[in-house]
């Protein structure tokens, strides 16, 4: 399994959202019991890999149809209109594949050596202690929030900052562990989000993770090889996370549409859709959400225009991508609240679903690559000449 080269006969773009879309009125009929169990049930995460989503960045050596993540965007988009949770697994698990293609090939080898379907969790939250050690690193620690983690057989993705002999940074780096070296604590219990499982997950002891099981989170290298896999790993994975809060807005709008079309007001004549209030707050939500969504998917398709002409994604183009990518949440939730508003009473009992899709929003918003207050000082910084940040872009000057 782990030398699949040839041609991969695979669905198109349009097709993958097409089975998103018709998965939404199934996910919506279980997201109550999704954040009742706080867990995802292994059907929903066999669904989706049945509809090939956990194969849209694979390399094809391992399966998979190596495609841009402009498809997995548009899929979650999709999907999160449905149960947020599951959207959010969905998200957790399927961009782990397009890590594989920046890695040396050794690290698929051994993951999909017997099962190409294997899943992987993460936590880059940089909460490791790192040692350098020969052919690879020594690590150990504690990591919060590792959504999906339990369906996660492969193993996970964990951050942690390289140090040098003064304690300064000089890199972050992700490491990959194997299942059987860490544990899994029971401690999510959120506000929204509740169903995604994302439990805390502690190494049993000093772990080595070889060099080839690891890799810069900083440090852009363009490399060799397909398009997708020369972009920048922190566009791709922030670009994921706003592309579900797009969909969990969205659901926002569906719900508040099927709640207000057949509503009557109750102490004036007429009904609420009638109400230029109501139409107006519907309208500049949709802009919001709509402006969002297609600043996500203007820059990985010109991010992806640079690689598959061989180039790098400029600098300037980087920062920029990064205040599109991490204002998304701003605008999704100020449009979901925006809605919510108008929802009156009937809108905050448990039983309607506009309270979750607007809990998932809160959650989503306050994710660090939703960070859109420090990210705007450093294009504003950026812009005036001031520089960057080090370790955020690219490594740090060794003096």
């Amino acid at each position: 399994m782990g030398q699949i080269e040839q041609a991969i006969t695979h669905p198109t773009a349009e097709e993958l959202v097409a089975r998103a879309q018709a998965m939404v009125p199934w996910l919506r009929e279980q997201a109550e019991a999704v954040e009742e169990t706080r867990s995802v049930p292994a059907s929903t995460i066999e669904a989706f890999r049945d509809a090939g989503f956990f194969r849209i960045l694979q390399p094809t050596r391992w399966g998979g149809y190596a495609m841009s993540p402009e498809v997995l965007y548009r899929v979650l988009m999709e999907l999160g209109r449905g149960c947020p949770s599951s959207a959010w697994n969905m998200m957790i698990l399927g961009i782990h594949q397009w890590e594989f293609g920046s890695l040396d090939v050794r690290a698929g080898d051994e993951l999909w050596a017997e099962d190409s379907t294997i899943l992987v969790a993460s936590s880059y939250a940089p909460c490791a202690k790192v040692r350098k050690v020969e052919g690879g690193w020594m690590i150990s620690g504690q990591w919060p929030t590792s959504s999906g983690s339990e369906h996660a057989a492969g193993g996970a993705f964990l951050g942690g900052r390289v140090l040098d002999e003064q304690g300064k940074p000089v890199d972050m780096r992700a490491f990959l562990v194997r299942r059987e070296d860490y544990e899994l604590i029971d401690d999510w219990y959120a506000v929204g989000l509740a169903g995604t499982g994302s439990r805390s997950l502690r190494l049993l002891g000093d772990t080595f993770v070889p060099e080839h099981r690891s890799h810069s989170i900083v440090d852009y290298q363009l490399g060799d090889g397909v398009a997708s896999y020369r972009l920048p790993f922190n566009q791709i994975f922030f670009g994921a996370v706003s592309s579900v809060i797009v969909g969990f807005a969205n659901g926002m709008v569906d719900l508040f549409v099927e709640h207000m079309v057949p509503r009557q007001n109750i102490f004036v004549p007429g009904a609420p859709a009638q109400n230029p209030f109501v139409q107006e707050k519907l309208g500049n939500a949709v802009l919001l959400i709509r402006s969002a969504r297609a600043r996500i998917l203007q820059d990985i398709q010109e991010s992806m225009g640079y690689a598959e002409r061989g180039q790098a994604v400029p600098l300037n183009q980087r920062v920029h991508y990064f205040l599109d990518g991490q204002g998304v949440a701003r605008d999704c939730f100020s449009a979901g609240h925006m809605i919510f508003k108008k929802s009156s009473a009937r809108g905050v009992f448990l039983k309607n679903p506009l309270q979750r899709q607007l809990r998932a929003l809160l959650v989503g918003a306050n994710h660090i690559t939703q960070n859109e207050d420090d990210t705007s000082a450093m294009l504003g910084a950026f812009l005036l000449g001031q520089g960057l940040p080090p370790g955020v872009f690219e490594l740090p000057a060794i003096p």
